[in-house]
């Protein structure tokens, strides 16, 4: 079970040895482009990589629905940035 309280945010340079340990854990090498961060209190319990959505996580803890979340989250950042832009159309105001 995943704990309740959690906060998802974008890593910073403040995170990357955060990132190394957790990659360490996780026996992986740690994503190297912009990530997404799920923390649960002051823990880093998992990270997933914006553009390709590789992830690591914590072994030791219930991550899987974190990962899946941030997973989410950055798949739907991805069509965001690929979506082209609407162009606002101005029509004539009537008299």
């Amino acid at each position: 079970m995943t704990p309740t309280t959690f906060t998802i945010r974008r890593a910073s340079a403040a995170d990357a040895s955060a990132i190394a340990r957790l990659a360490a854990l996780d026996s992986a090498s740690a994503p190297t482009g912009e990530m997404l961060l799920a923390v649960v209190g002051e823990d880093l319990w998992a990270a997933v990589e914006i553009d390709s959505g590789v992830a690591i996580a914590d072994p030791f803890r219930p991550s899987a629905d974190l990962v899946e979340l941030l997973r989410f989250r950055t798949a739907r950042m991805r069509r965001e940035v690929a979506r082209p832009a609407r162009r606002l159309r101005l029509l004539p105001r009537a008299a």
